[in-house]
């Protein structure tokens, strides 16, 4: 393989998601360190199944369902909005998101971190897990639709509410609904109206603050807002009741 510092631009108007999928990993296996995607609209899949952890893509316009689904260890970089999906089933990698984006952003996430500065729609974190020090994250800066965390059995979700006065409209209905593990975080008060069954609210603790802190920092230097504004506002953080919410329906 040939090594090359340089980027390759790609025009993706009017090409087909296949092709356009098909030239990324060709001129990443090529050696080239950046790819830059222009007129962007709509193709699904990019990045998917790809394990190239110091290359990055960069996207520009609107990229279509299941950007970085599989995705092993890649640096995604969209400077517009995403539709859904995002991350969906991805192991490891990184995904900034300059805007907003869909429904079941992180489905079935098992590792690395996506950063959105927007909103995002319904079923966020729906099914993320963890395991031992692989823990999935996924910042947004905005607020969340109905059913976030649903069904959560690990890693960690930040909503930072940031364009949002008003604590009820953090996110919709039946947040955390089937959580039996990981934790959602909240920069501001949820109402317990808000939450599913299976959810509980608590104060944060020193590990809690930690993590925000690590994760908040990157937060703020991806999208160039002050560090300090964010950390005025107190965090809660919704946890399970119990590791096992419905043992009693399928086991004696």
């Amino acid at each position: 393989m040939r090594i090359i510092e340089d980027t390759f631009t790609i025009d993706a108007k009017g090409m087909h998601y296949k092709e356009l999928n098909e030239e990324i990993e060709k001129k990443l296996n090529e050696g080239y360190k950046k790819i830059k995607l222009i007129n962007v609209n709509g193709q699904r899949y990019i990045g998917a199944g790809l394990t190239f952890p110091d290359r990055t893509i960069e996207i520009y316009g609107v990229p279509g369902n299941d950007l970085g689904v599989f995705m092993n260890g890649l640096n995604i970089r969209v400077y517009g909005n995403a539709q859904d999906g995002v991350g969906n089933t991805m192991n490891d990698g990184e995904i900034v998101i300059y805007g907003s984006c869909g429904d079941i952003i992180g489905y079935g996430m098992r590792g690395g971190k996506i950063f959105i500065k927007g909103n995002v729609g319904y079923r966020v974190g729906i099914h993320m897990k963890e395991y031992k020090d692989k823990i999935p994250v996924i910042v947004v800066g905005g607020t969340a639709g109905d059913f976030l965390g649903e069904y959560m059995a690990g890693g960690r979700i930040i909503i930072l509410g940031l364009e949002e006065e008003n604590d009820e409209n953090l996110c919709g209905y039946f947040c955390s609904t089937g959580i039996h593990g990981g934790i959602i975080y909240f920069r501001g008060k949820i109402p317990e109206y808000k939450l599913g069954k299976e959810g509980k609210i608590l104060e944060i603790d020193e590990e809690d603050k930690d993590f925000l802190d690590e994760n908040i920092k990157r937060f703020s230097e991806y999208f160039n807002i002050d560090y300090d504004y964010i950390m005025k506002k107190p965090f809660l953080k919704v946890i399970p009741f119990n590791k096992r919410p419905y043992g009693k329906l399928y086991a004696y």
